[in-house]
C-alpha cells in the first residue's frame, strides 16, 4: 500500500502535466499488484483505473480556469457520446479474456506513440488556436462514442486518444491537457458505475473488491495523488511547450515498457 501511494504522486502530477486522470500510470500498477487474480487482473486493473480517473480527473477539471473551459461550450453532445462509450467499454471490458486488455493497451500505446512521432503537427502545432476561436472543437462528435469505448476499454481514460487530437487542431500543450480532464471524467464516471456494478471475479488474492474495483488500491492511489493535484493546480509547472510534449511521449514510452513487462512476468 506505500507503494501504491508513492505511485499514486505519479499519477496525480501525470493528471496535472498530462491530462491522463493517472489511468494509463494506474493500469500497470494495478496489474502488479493484483497478479494473484489471474486472468481477472486486467479487467480489475482497468476498472481500479476508471474509478481512479474519476475522483483525479473531477478535482483537475474543478481547478481549471472557466477560460479553458470555453473551449468545450458547444460539445455537450460529444460528452455524452463520450459517456456512452465509456459504459460500452466498460461492458465489454468484462467479458474478454484479460490477456486482450492487456496487450490491446500495449497495442494501442505503441500505435500512439508512432503516430505523435511520424506524423506532424504534434511537437510543434502547425496552426494555432485562441482560446476565444469561434472553430468547431477540435474532436469530431461522431468519435465520441469510439473514444469512449476504446479509453474505458483500455483503461487509458481520454487523454491518449484526445491530446494529440487537440494538438494537431494548434492547441498547446497546457490548454490540450487541461481540456483532457473534463473528457476524461465524461468517460470513467459512466465506466466506474458500471464497473462498481459488476458482480466482480472475487478476491482470491485478498483485494477489497467492489464489483470488479480493488478499493484498498484505488484509495492508496488518490491517497497520493488528490495532495498533488490541489497543489500543482494553485501553483502550475511552466514548461515550455516543446519540452511539454516530449515529456508526454516519453511517458507513453516508459508506461508502454512497464506494462509489456508486467505482461510478461
Amino acid at each position: 500500500m506505500f507503494v501504491l501511494v508513492l505511485i499514486g504522486l505519479l499519477t496525480g502530477l501525470t493528471t496535472v502535466l498530462f491530462g491522463f486522470g493517472g489511468g494509463f500510470v494506474t493500469v500497470p500498477v494495478v496489474l502488479w499488484a493484483g497478479a494473484g487474480l489471474g486472468d481477472s487482473a486486467a479487467q480489475v486493473a482497468v476498472a481500479t483505473s476508471a474509478a481512479v480517473m474519476v475522483v483525479n480527473a473531477a478535482v483537475a477539471t474543478s481547478a481549471t480556469s472557466r477560460t479553458i473551459l470555453r473551449h468545450l461550450r458547444d460539445s455537450r453532445c460529444l460528452l455524452a457520446l463520450l459517456g456512452l462509450g465509456g459504459i460500452a467499454g466498460a461492458l465489454l471490458a468484462r467479458l474478454v479474456p484479460g490477456a486482450i486488455i492487456q496487450w490491446g493497451f500495449v497495442t494501442y500505446l505503441f500505435g500512439t506513440i508512432i503516430d505523435v512521432i511520424l506524423r506532424p503537427g504534434f511537437f510543434r502545432p502547425t496552426a494555432r488556436r485562441t482560446i476565444d476561436s469561434r472553430q468547431e472543437f477540435a474532436i469530431p462528435t461522431s468519435l465520441g462514442l469510439p473514444i469512449g469505448a476504446s479509453a474505458a476499454f483500455l483503461g487509458v481514460g481520454g487523454s491518449v486518444m484526445t491530446v494529440p487530437l487537440l494538438r494537431r487542431a494548434g492547441l498547446g500543450m497546457g490548454v490540450a491537457t487541461a481540456l483532457a480532464n473534463p473528457m476524461t471524467l465524461a468517460i470513467s464516471a459512466p465506466a466506474a458505475l458500471t464497473f462498481l456494478a459488476d458482480s466482480g471475479p472475487g478476491s482470491p488474492a485478498g483485494a477489497a473488491l467492489v464489483g470488479s474495483v480493488d478499493v484498498g488500491a484505488a484509495l492508496a492511489l488518490l491517497l497520493g495523488a488528490l495532495p498533488v493535484i490541489v497543489t500543482l493546480r494553485r501553483r502550475p509547472p511552466r514548461l515550455p511547450d516543446r519540452v511539454h510534449a516530449v515529456s508526454y511521449v516519453l511517458l507513453l514510452v516508459a508506461v508502454t515498457m512497464t506494462t509489456v513487462l508486467a505482461a510478461l512476468r
